[in-house]
């Protein structure tokens, strides 16, 4: 009888036990798990790990912001590059020449010469091929006052036009050699061999270029405006 009651009450007990901490425990082993899961979720998909990433492949996904930008930036990139494989030199730039200045610029100071009166241009030009017919020109200016470096342009395009530079230049006219002195007999009184000798040609032109427009590019402005000088 008193085993019976004493095993009654041992059953009561942990009846009681069971009633007082049945929800404590489950509670506890819930808050627990949470606790773990929130450090291992924030250890896993913090940036640089395998989660962050793809997270961020998962933003590549079509139709997602980013996607959308670098398909801009894309497209941009592509039009830039295209523009610049099309783009073409349409002409280059064309330089005239000093005579071209000259003729267009009348009365003003053109290359190493000073500045002409009346309309006259100072034509600059290189000095010419040694043991030419303009070499010879080239080096006898001095001698009769002119400046090479300021006069030889103009005598250089007046002959070029009259005779080329030819020694034996002979005009329907009768004007002959390389001034084309009219009649070419005249430049006898700068030489015998005025027929076949430039420098006496030459000597003989210079000399009527200074006592009929005191220089060179005088005679070549006039030249310009007659054709004939």
């Amino acid at each position: 009888m008193s085993r019976h009651r004493t095993g009654a009450r041992s059953s009561r007990r942990k009846r009681g036990l069971i009633r007082r901490f049945g929800l404590v425990f489950p509670v506890a082993i819930f808050a627990v798990i949470a606790v773990i899961g929130v450090a291992v979720g924030g250890k896993l998909f913090a940036p640089g790990s395998s989660a962050f990433g793809a997270v961020q492949a998962i933003e590549m996904v079509p139709g997602s912001r980013t996607m959308a930008a670098l398909e801009s930036e894309r497209a941009q990139l592509i039009a830039m590059t295209t523009a610049a494989r099309t783009l073409t030199v349409v002409a280059k730039p064309k330089l005239a020449s000093p005579a071209q200045v000259a003729a267009a610029n009348p009365g003003t100071t053109g290359g190493t010469g000073g500045t002409g009166g009346g309309g006259v241009v100072f034509v600059t030009s290189t000095p010419p091929d040694p043991g030419s017919a303009q070499s010879i020109a080239y080096n006898m200016l001095a001698s009769f006052g002119f400046s090479p470096t300021t006069f030889f342009g103009c005598l250089k395009d007046m002959w070029n036009r009259e005779s080329g530079w030819r020694y034996d230049a002979e005009n329907a006219s009768g004007a002959y050699g390389i001034p084309q002195a009219l009649p070419g007999s005249k430049m006898a009184s700068a030489g015998a061999d005025w027929q076949t000798n430039p420098a006496t040609q030459i000597k003989w032109g210079l000399g009527y270029i200074k006592a009929i427009y005191g220089d060179p590019c005088k005679a070549w402005a006039f030249w310009q405006a007659n054709h004939y000088y």
